[in-house]
């Protein structure tokens, strides 16, 4: 996955494609989804959610330059999470989305993949962004939007920017 489908489509940053080798990506999709999860596709996971296609999930944290302490705030319900870097000890994320039971599935495939000291889980709108833990170096909003929820860029002033999805595309607020 890393040679073909990261490297061989530009993805240069060292750190991002070691996180994207090491954290297992099949501890983030259903069982019956896990001979899949390195397949250069966004899969299904539940409720007509998706875990985002491992380039897309490459290509945004490689848009971050993620560096050390760095704190990001990624909008989705946490599944997306499998290969953000999150799993390298470069970045510390707050996860945010509105379904309860994504997001219980999302934390304990977290714990399970050890990340748990790295990533929170908050259930709420994640269109409003986590003012309350503001500002973040970064955010990143993996689900497709019509377009950039108008609180998210106050809560990340400074350097890193925002990166939000839109259909194929990655796109920076």
């Amino acid at each position: 996955m890393v040679e073909r489908q990261l490297r061989g489509r530009g993805i240069g940053d060292e750190a991002v494609l070691t996180a994207m080798a090491t954290v297992p990506r099949e501890r983030f999709v259903p069982p019956e989804m896990r001979s899949d999860a390195y397949r250069d596709d966004a899969l299904p996971i539940a409720s007509g959610q998706s875990i985002s296609q491992p380039y897309m999930v490459a290509r945004m944290t490689e848009l971050l330059a993620p560096r050390p302490g760095m704190r990001v705030l990624e909008g989705g319900h946490g599944l997306r999470v499998s290969g953000r870097g999150a799993g390298a000890d470069r970045l510390h994320g707050n996860l945010r989305g509105a379904d309860p039971a994504l997001a219980d599935a999302a934390r304990a495939r977290i714990e399970a993949a050890g990340m748990a000291d790295r990533i929170r889980i908050v259930i709420g709108d994640g269109s409003i962004g986590l003012p309350e833990d503001a500002p973040f170096h970064g955010i990143v909003v993996t689900a497709a939007a019509p377009a950039v929820p108008e609180p998210l860029p106050g809560n990340s002033p400074t350097a890193g920017g925002s990166w939000y999805r839109w259909g194929r595309g990655a796109v920076r607020s």
